[in-house]
């Protein structure tokens, strides 16, 4: 793959998530283990913030994440998604939680913040549907303040079948919705990318480079960093 290659837009291919899809997934993304590997995420993630951080939550879908952020402390949780059912099920899901998270529709490639706006960016499960990943980066780096930090995960494109079939063994679903996560997660695999593919797309990027390590059984968890003011 060139530098020409990675710039260039990727053709879409999956339809943004709306209505009865959006739904369904919000449903399949909680049940009882799912759930609680939101809430080790969210503490695991909140390392190191100050009292009154700013979060944003690129892409949040149905808010889990953002909404166990949002119980931990007094941080500024904002999750911005392109999804219009995700905004509205994550606002409802948030007031049931008692918590206050800002959640807005708009688009990743042109985040509608200032620079310098948030302390961490997280970003779970999106990042391959981004049509402009070294964009998308860029905007990361440009709302991030100086010394903040971006957290993505992200299905890896070489998981094995084998290793899907127990990653959805273990979110705790059965039946139908197993065998359509099943399908959902073989199909999303080929528009993956490889630990050193992501490793290129973030070099192309204003970060310059990333960390980068497996998550879970089908997953990689990637780090980058804002350079601090002199």
């Amino acid at each position: 793959m060139t530098t020409k290659d990675l710039r260039a837009p990727k053709r879409k291919l999956v339809p943004e998530m709306e209505g009865a899809t959006a739904r369904w997934y919000a449903r399949n993304r909680a049940s009882a283990n799912q759930l609680a590997e939101y809430r080790r995420q969210a503490a695991r993630l909140a390392e190191g913030l100050t009292a009154d951080a700013a979060v944003l939550e690129v892409a949040p879908g149905p808010g889990y994440q953002a909404i166990e952020l949002a119980r931990l402390g007094a941080y500024q949780v904002t999750g911005l998604d392109v999804s219009h059912t995700f905004v509205e099920l994550a606002g409802e899901a948030a007031r049931r939680a008692g918590v206050t998270v800002a959640f807005r529709q708009g688009d990743v490639h042109e985040l509608p913040f200032g620079a310098d706006s948030f302390d961490l960016v997280i970003c779970q499960a999106a990042f391959k549907n981004f049509t402009r990943p070294v964009r998308a980066l860029d905007e990361m780096h440009r709302v991030l303040r100086p010394g903040g930090r971006a957290v993505i995960q992200d299905l890896r494109a070489d998981a094995s079948r084998a290793d899907i079939e127990r990653e959805v063994a273990r979110m705790g679903i059965r039946g139908l919705d197993a065998f359509w996560t099943r399908s959902a997660l073989g199909w999303l695999r080929r528009r993956a990318v490889t630990a050193d593919v992501f490793a290129r797309l973030a070099a192309e990027s204003a970060f310059g480079g990333a960390e980068i390590e497996p998550e879970g059984l089908v997953g990689l968890e990637v780090r980058l960093s804002k350079a601090a003011t002199a």
